[in-house]
């Protein structure tokens, strides 16, 4: 049964996740704030996704779908919530039980923040592991160091259901970093704020992880073009956003020409050269990449 008028929509995207899934709804099932709905997307799972789902009866609310991936699955639970805030958790990873509570704090003394998300503790493999420096998640203006890696969580934020209609949803074109494309999108117009408490677990290290998968740059530089053309940056923040387009541009390139893919790797390196000079140029005109 669905929560009538719930301050918070919790939104879980899976696929083919039986194996791991029950840890992590009944994680949020443990929280200390019970004002909530929570939405699972089946993304076409093939195994016994559905039957988990379905013994928690009324206890949440399941969605279907054929496989689309993950972001037509979180799009399908934003347009579904009916809550005030959008809380996503992806269907390896867990909550600690004060999260959703602490959130909700956040948001009633900052009334006029809109995203925030709260510092994670790492297992990979069953081990705990302490992320790398350059994973340090920072809080505010974030757009700059935002452009090299992801710094955002889906697992770790709490929305403004309002937030969306200002952004739009994520990219379903993106089958990965659609997450770097969605928070690029929200950060050079709005602060993303840090709770400096880790309530999230991530889990990795399984096979099935998107970031496991190879050339993940290639979407990062789309994500790259997208914003760039977009006319939301001021020139500071196009400058930055080119330079790393044209780093990683380079990068891609080289690992093509190690492949034997030339005409990508030419590819590559004329959309980054053309598109700094542009950038760079007097008149100041942002490009737009073939």
């Amino acid at each position: 049964m669905r929560k009538k008028n719930p301050l918070v929509s919790i939104i879980i995207p899976t696929y083919n996740r039986g194996w791991i899934l029950k840890e992590t709804i009944d994680s949020v099932l443990a929280q200390d704030f019970t004002d909530f709905e929570l939405i699972v997307v089946n993304d076409g799972s093939t195994d016994n996704t559905q039957d988990i789902l379905s013994s928690y009866n009324e206890d949440i609310v399941v969605l279907r779908q054929d496989n689309q991936g993950v972001s037509s699955a979180r799009n399908k639970g934003i347009a579904s919530a009916s809550g005030q805030f959008i809380a996503f958790l992806d269907s390896d990873d867990l909550w600690l039980s004060q999260k959703l509570s602490t959130q909700v704090d956040f948001f009633n003394a900052n009334p006029d923040a809109l995203i925030c998300q709260t510092e994670e503790k790492w297992i990979r493999n069953g081990i705990f592991v302490n992320p790398k420096k350059r994973h340090k998640k920072l809080s505010g203006n974030i757009f700059k160091p935002s452009l090299y890696l992801c710094l955002v969580s889906p697992s770790a934020v709490m929305i403004k259901h309002s937030l969306f209609e200002k952004t739009g949803m994520f990219d379903e074109s993106l089958p990965a970093c659609e997450d770097y494309d969605m928070w690029l999108r929200v950060s050079c117009r709005y602060p993303v704020y840090l709770i400096d408490t880790p309530l999230i677990i991530k889990r990795g290290g399984h096979a099935d992880q998107l970031s496991r998968s190879s050339g993940l740059d290639r979407y990062r530089i789309q994500s790259l073009k997208k914003i760039i053309e977009s006319n939301l940056l001021t020139d500071e923040q196009a400058m930055a956003a080119v330079k790393v387009l044209k780093k990683k541009c380079d990068i891609y390139a080289n690992g093509c020409i190690k492949r034997g893919r030339k005409e990508k790797a030419l590819y590559y390196n004329d959309l980054a050269g053309s598109c700094l000079a542009r950038v760079t140029s007097p008149e100041k005109i942002l490009c737009s990449l073939p």
